[in-house]
């Protein structure tokens, strides 16, 4: 018969497993959702929500809290449903390779579903809570992003140029909130960060040329992996 005192310890070890198990599902669920990309796309919102807000001469602290509750899981679920449908290449770069979905510590139909949610849940809200506009920009960034600019990175370097559109939507997301509407003035802070898509973004792809030319994702010019031989 089993001493008391081992069977003490193995439930004890039994309960920490389960804890770290649980912790690291969590974990994994956080990382889906992309939170470092998830922090910028909230502050170039606000920063919308806020220069409509001055422009028009009010601004509700409710209507950005509203504006923010409703952008987040959105771009949460959009980050998700990327890594859904990217999870097997993912698995062939070493920067994403220990992503939840790509290592399959996530089943794929949870991570589907998991980031459905997530950005249906944050349309209606906004749609609901806030405005149609909002919403409407916010579901077609969604779609650009996941449907346009992903299957595109496999076939053509243009995906940057497609790219750009939705990555610089979040600012006229906070415009739409705070004023219902769109004018030359949204144009203007939407142009400036479309514009600053393709530096930021050729950097990162130069960085990791070698990991994007493993997973075949074209996201460099032909010529330009080879410029400086």
């Amino acid at each position: 018969m089993p001493h008391p005192s081992s069977l003490t310890e193995f439930s004890s070890t039994a309960g920490r497993e389960r804890h770290s198990g649980a912790s690291t599902r969590l974990s994994d669920y956080w990382a889906l959702t992309k939170p470092e990309v998830n922090f910028l796309i909230l502050i170039t919102t606000l920063v919308g929500f806020y220069l409509a807000s001055t422009s028009d001469g009010r601004f509700s602290f409710a209507g950005l809290f509203n504006t923010l509750l409703g952008t987040l899981p959105v771009a949460s679920g959009t980050g998700t449903l990327n890594q859904y449908l990217e999870r097997k290449f993912d698995a062939q770069m070493r920067r994403t390779a220990r992503r939840p979905a790509a290592a399959g510590r996530l089943q794929p139909s949870a991570v589907l579903a998991f980031g459905t949610a997530f950005a249906v849940g944050g349309s209606i809200y906004l749609a609901t809570v806030v405005n149609l506009l909002a919403s409407a920009l916010a579901t077609l960034t969604l779609l650009i992003y996941l449907f346009v600019y992903t299957p595109l990175k496999r076939k053509t370097p243009m995906c940057v140029l497609v790219g750009a559109f939705p990555g610089a939507m979040p600012p006229l997301i906070g415009w739409a909130a705070a004023s219902g509407r769109l004018n030359i003035e949204a144009g203007i802070l939407y142009a400036i960060l479309f514009l600053w898509q393709f530096p930021h973004f050729m950097a990162i792809a130069w960085m990791y040329r070698e990991d994007y030319d493993r997973a075949g994702y074209l996201v460099l010019p032909k010529a330009m992996p080879g410029f400086l031989s």
